[in-house]
C-alpha cells in the first residue's frame, strides 16, 4: 500500500488516523522523519485500503492491561 502511493508504512498509517479524526503527534528528533511525518497530505486511502488496514486488528492488546500497571510491578530505580 506504501509503495502504491510512493510513500512510507508510517505515512500510510498517520493519513489513515488523520483520515478518521483522530489526533495524532509523531515524534521524531531526525529532520528526515519529521519532514515524511508532514508529508501525508497528498494523498488519501482508498475504502479497500482502509479496509485492510481494519483487518489487521487481532483484537488482542499487545502490551499489558492498563490495570495490571502499578509501580510495584512495573518499577525501577532511577540512578542518580
Amino acid at each position: 500500500m506504501a509503495k502504491v502511493h510512493g510513500k512510507t508504512p508510517a505515512q500510510v498509517i498517520l493519513c489513515w488516523h488523520l483520515e478518521h479524526g483522530h489526533s495524532v503527534i509523531p515524534k521524531s528528533v531526525n529532520p528526515k522523519r519529521i519532514a515524511e511525518n508532514v508529508a501525508i497530505f497528498d494523498f488519501h486511502l482508498n475504502e479497500n485500503e482502509i479496509r485492510m488496514i481494519y483487518a489487521l486488528d487481532t483484537s488482542r492488546r499487545g502490551g499489558p492491561e492498563p490495570a495490571d500497571i502499578s509501580t510495584r510491578t512495573y518499577s525501577f530505580a532511577i540512578p542518580d
